[in-house]
C-alpha cells in the first residue's frame, strides 16, 4: 500500500526551515517552491518511512510549540519570580533610565531635575496634567458676603434658565428665545463683578473673554477662538454637568463703531459669527469643517458694554440679543457700599452720607477709596524701614526699594487700617480733585488740533 503525504499540509521541516530563516521569499519564488513541494509529495514512500516521518514531524512541532514567544502584554522578563503578577512590558517601563514616558521628564524622581523645586513643584512635566490650563471660572476668590443687586439677578437668572429650557425643548419650536444677553450701562457700575457674583451664586463656571481677545494679526483668528470657546462651554455642561455659557466684557471696546476707527476683517468675522451662533447655537464648526452629524449644546452668551449704540444694529436686535440696562439706583449702592465697609465698623447712615459727598461718582470711584487709605502706611513703610530718610532726600536710595520688592525679602504686614469716614471723604476729595484736573485741561485738545479740511491730523486721522 502507497502512502501519499497531502499536499496542502505544511511540511514540519519547511516549518522548521522558515521560522529559522529570515528570508522572506518573493511571490515568484513561492510559486515555484510551491510546485516542486507538490511534485515531491506525489512521489511514492515506503508506509514505515512515512510512519517515521509524521511521528518526527509530530515532535518537531511539539518542540516548536514550547519555544513559541508568547505575547509581550503577559511575558515574565527573565529570571523574574513566575508569580509576579507585573508582565514584561511593565518591568521594562520600571527599569528605564531615560525619558520614554509622560510620567518622565521634568520629575524629581528622574534624571532631568532642570525645572524641579518650589515654582512649579515636584511633578513639573505638562503631561501630567498639572500645568494643564483651564479656562473655566470657579470664582473661588469671591470670599464674604457681597450684595447682589436683585434687578441683576433677576434678568441674568431669567436669560440662563429660559435659554437652558429651550435647549431641553421646554418651548415650542417657533419661539425665538435670544441667546445673547448684553448688560449696558455707564462705566465703573460694576456690570463684570455682579455678574460674576451672580456665575457664583446660581454654580455656572463660564468661559470669560475680553475685548482685547477680538482682534488679532491673522484674520479669522478671534472668530474661531469665539466658536471654540462656545464649543468648550458646551462640552463641559454636557460631560460635567455644569451649567456654563460664555462672557464677553467690553464688547462695544472691540466691535463698536465709532468716529475715525478702521474696521477690519476680524471685526466683521467676529460680528457674523456672533450672529450665526445666535441663528444656529446647536451647529458650530470650527476650522471650516463641517459635519451633519455634529450638534452641540446650546449654552447662553452675556455681553457687558457702555454703549451698545456703537455696534452692529443687525446683532443687536431682538430676536438674537436681549438687552439690560444696568445703573445701580440709590439702594443698591447703599448696599453695596454698607458691605463693602461694614466690617470697618461704618454704618448705614454712613454710606449715605458718603453718596451725598460724592453724587456723580460711579461705583469703583468708592472702591478706589478703600485701596487709598494705605496709602499713609506704605509710605511710612518706605520712609522708616527701608530709606530710613524722607522720599524726597537727595540721598535716598530707592533702589532699595526695587530690591526689596523683587527679592521679596523684608516686606512688610500691614495692620487692618482704621477706616473713618472722614478719612474716606478726605480720599475721595483728592481724587474727585485729579478727576476735575484732568476734565478741565483736555490737553489732548491743543495736541491733536486738526490742521486743516484736506490735511490728516497727528495721528493720521483728522479731528
Amino acid at each position: 500500500m502507497l502512502g501519499f503525504v497531502n499536499a496542502g499540509r505544511v511540511h514540519p521541516a519547511q516549518l522548521s526551515l522558515h521560522s529559522r530563516s529570515s528570508y522572506i521569499p518573493g511571490p515568484a519564488t513561492r510559486r515555484i517552491s510551491c510546485l516542486s513541494d507538490q511534485r515531491a509529495s506525489r512521489q511514492p514512500i515506503e508506509p514505515a518511512a512515512a510512519s517515521a516521518q509524521e511521528s518526527s514531524g509530530e515532535a518537531r512541532e511539539h518542540t516548536l510549540s514550547k519555544k513559541q514567544p508568547q505575547s509581550s502584554w503577559n511575558a515574565k522578563r527573565a529570571g523574574a519570580d513566575a508569580d509576579s503578577p507585573s508582565d514584561f512590558l511593565s518591568n521594562l517601563g520600571e527599569g528605564q533610565d531615560y525619558n520614554i514616558n509622560v510620567d518622565h521628564g521634568q520629575n524629581v524622581q528622574q534624571i532631568d531635575s532642570l525645572f524641579v523645586g518650589d515654582i512649579l513643584g515636584k511633578k513639573s512635566d505638562i503631561a501630567d496634567g498639572s500645568l494643564r490650563d483651564w479656562d473655566f471660572r470657579k470664582f473661588e476668590h469671591l470670599v464674604g458676603d457681597y450684595y447682589v443687586a436683585p434687578k441683576f439677578l433677576d434678568a441674568m437668572a431669567l436669560h440662563i434658565t429660559k435659554n437652558y429650557m429651550a435647549e431641553k425643548g421646554c418651548f415650542a419650536s417657533k419661539i425665538k428665545v435670544p441667546l445673547i444677553m448684553g448688560i449696558w450701562g455707564p462705566k465703573g457700575q460694576g456690570k463684570s463683578f455682579q455678574a460674576e457674583l451672580v456665575f457664583k451664586k446660581m454654580g455656572i463656571e463660564p468661559i470669560i473673554m475680553s475685548a482685547g481677545e477680538l482682534e488679532h494679526e491673522w484674520a479669522g483668528t478671534p472668530g474661531r477662538l469665539i466658536r471654540e470657546r462656545y464649543r468648550k462651554a458646551a462640552e463641559v455642561s454636557r460631560v460635567r454637568g455644569k451649567m456654563s455659557c460664555l462672557l464677553i466684557n467690553d464688547i462695544d471696546a472691540g466691535l463698536g463703531h465709532f468716529a475715525n476707527t478702521q474696521v477690519t476683517v476680524n471685526n466683521q468675522i467676529v460680528v457674523g459669527t456672533l450672529m450665526n451662533l445666535c441663528d444656529d447655537p446647536n451647529r458650530v464648526s470650527v476650522y471650516q469643517v463641517w459635519r451633519d452629524s455634529d450638534f452641540i449644546q446650546r449654552v447662553p452668551i452675556i455681553v457687558t458694554g457702555n454703549d451698545l449704540s456703537h455696534m452692529f444694529a443687525p446683532l443687536i436686535r431682538d430676536g438674537r440679543m436681549s438687552k439690560f440696562y444696568w445703573k445701580p439706583d440709590r439702594v443698591d449702592l447703599s448696599n453695596i457700599l454698607h458691605q463693602m465697609y461694614k466690617d470697618d465698623g461704618l454704618s448705614f447712615e454712613d454710606m449715605g452720607v458718603l453718596l451725598d459727598m460724592f453724587p456723580q461718582q460711579p461705583l469703583d470711584f468708592f472702591g478706589a477709596l478703600r485701596s487709598a487709605v494705605y496709602d499713609d502706611q506704605i509710605r511710612d513703610w518706605i520712609q522708616e524701614d527701608v530709606l530710613k530718610n524722607k522720599i524726597t532726600d537727595e540721598d535716598a536710595n530707592l533702589s532699595e526699594v526695587s530690591r526689596r520688592l523683587v527679592s521679596k525679602k523684608g516686606l512688610p504686614v500691614f495692620n487692618k487700617v482704621e477706616v473713618t469716614l472722614d478719612g474716606l471723604v478726605a480720599q475721595g476729595r483728592r481724587l474727585a480733585q485729579e478727576q476735575q484736573m484732568v476734565n478741565e485741561h483736555k490737553l489732548s485738545q491743543d495736541y491733536l488740533k486738526d490742521t486743516g479740511p484736506s490735511q490728516p491730523g497727528l495721528i493720521g486721522l483728522k479731528g
